[in-house]
């Protein structure tokens, strides 16, 4: 079976992984070279269903649960399983307690357990609520080594679109592309940077809760820290505005005063795709199959998403119909 897949972002890669483990013959189709172009390039890469479960649906949890074993059996090695820190300067604890009020799978820590999970936090935070079921990755690394080992199975990449006509199936991933195009698909405009310092270490990523806008600190390594991110709605797809660059940095400071010296290595800013309900969903129609809106969710959804549109491919019964 040949299918052609149009999108090299996170939800083309594992849709493509997916369809080579069931021994379909893959190419992807990617105007953009490298992944410059791709959302989940800006990604922070946590895997943390119960955090998100804050503000999400059940299903988002239900789906994304196992989404560390799923990544772990893509990219063996790439999962860090250190859990989520999730923290609140004093004048905001009512938000921590909050957060709390809104989801599951978390334990309460005191100053002193806190500062055992993150020595670089010690004495600057009372209270936190830890999660430690989740996981993270480098969203980075995971795209690269996604698509090196679809390449090293046969799957091929074009930047120029082949002929339709020579696939039997056809599957779009073309995510924010299609704002305009889908039916009630925004964007959702976030915001993120990327500091350097060597004065403060982090084994996990940690949530700042803000009435207004809360932001997570994603550790790279060798002192390199993803800040992310804002969720303006808007299609604006434009640089980072100086307010949210002020409000990611303010929140990083909040959480260590080292990052005021810290170096500013790289901004970014892009669109999700995002649906009304925020749930990605997989839909056929003929031989073509979308999967689309991912919104916040990328990393965390997206192998289970593309598992679906796999079993849609393969489903040659079924001539339409979706699922969400």
């Amino acid at each position: 079976m040949r299918v052609l897949i149009k999108g090299a972002g996170v939800a083309g890669l594992s849709v493509a992984h997916a369809l080579v483990a069931r021994g379909a013959e893959v190419t992807i189709f990617d105007p953009n070279a490298g992944f410059s172009a791709a959302a989940s390039w800006l990604a922070g890469g946590m895997l943390a269903p119960w955090c998100e479960r804050e503000s999400a649906d059940e299903a988002v949890l239900r789906e994304g649960q196992d989404a560390p074993d799923r990544w772990e059996a893509m990219l063996p090695g790439e999962v860090e399983r250190n859990g989520t820190l999730v923290l609140a300067p004093a004048r905001d604890q009512a938000e921590l307690k909050r957060f709390a009020g809104r989801t599951t799978g978390y334990e309460w820590l005191d100053e002193e357990r806190i500062a055992a999970l993150e020595a670089s936090l010690a004495g600057r935070f009372r209270q936190a609520l830890f999660f430690p079921r989740e996981a993270h990755l480098d969203p980075r690394r995971a795209l690269t080594g996604l698509r090196q080992k679809l390449i090293a199975h046969g799957a091929v990449f074009f930047e120029t679109l082949p002929d339709e006509q020579d696939f039997d199936h056809l599957v779009d991933c073309t995510g924010a592309a299609r704002i305009g195009e889908a039916a009630s698909l925004r964007g959702v405009r976030g915001e993120m940077l990327y500091l350097g310092t060597d004065e403060v270490t982090l084994d996990r990523p940690v949530r700042l809760l803000h009435p207004r806008i809360p932001v997570y600190i994603v550790p790279r390594g060798n002192g390199l820290f993803m800040v992310g991110a804002t969720m303006i709605e808007t299609d604006f797809a434009g640089l980072i505005t100086a307010r949210s660059l002020m409000e990611l940095l303010n929140a990083a400071y909040t959480l260590h005063p080292a990052f005021a010296d810290a170096t500013v290595v790289e901004t970014g800013a892009g669109r999700r795709p995002a649906f009304p309900d925020n749930f990605p969903r997989v839909e056929r129609h003929g031989n073509l199959i979308s999967l689309n809106g991912l919104y916040r969710h990328g990393f965390l959804l997206a192998p289970a998403m593309a598992a679906r549109a796999a079993d849609l491919v393969f489903n040659t019964d079924t001539a339409g119909g979706h699922a969400s």
